[in-house]
């Protein structure tokens, strides 16, 4: 079974950093995309940033030049670094990840991890 587990998330004050890490374990074949999203309270979750398998990125606008997402193949790890954080950056954040098992592929999710930007 796939499992996506995330880490890194907390409290942090406006300015400060934070990296979150991904990591996918279980049986299968390959994993392609992989992305951050973020769900704030009362909010829809939105897509904060993606990377392929070839590494290509792209991020919201209002993330851009503040976050980047990285990954590691060989650990099968996706990073999302935070930087110059906002408290309108507090959310919810939680990996996804398009995994092959066989000759599909489908969509995991991490269990979500909290951060909070204070003002």
């Amino acid at each position: 079974q796939v499992q996506l587990v995330e880490s890194g998330g907390g409290l942090v004050q406006a300015g400060g950093s934070l990296r979150l890490s991904c990591a996918a374990s279980g049986r299968f074949f390959s994993i392609n995309a992989m992305a951050w999203y973020r769900q704030a309270p009362g909010k829809q979750r939105e897509l904060v940033a993606a990377i392929t398998s070839g590494g290509s990125t792209n991020y919201v606008d209002s993330v851009k030049g503040r976050f980047t997402i990285s990954r590691d193949n060989a650990k099968n790890t996706v990073y999302l670094q935070l930087n110059s954080l906002k408290p309108e950056d507090t959310a919810v954040y939680y990996c996804n990840a398009n995994i092959a098992i066989g000759f599909r592929a489908n969509d995991y999710w991490g269990q979500g991890t909290q951060v909070t930007v204070s003002s």
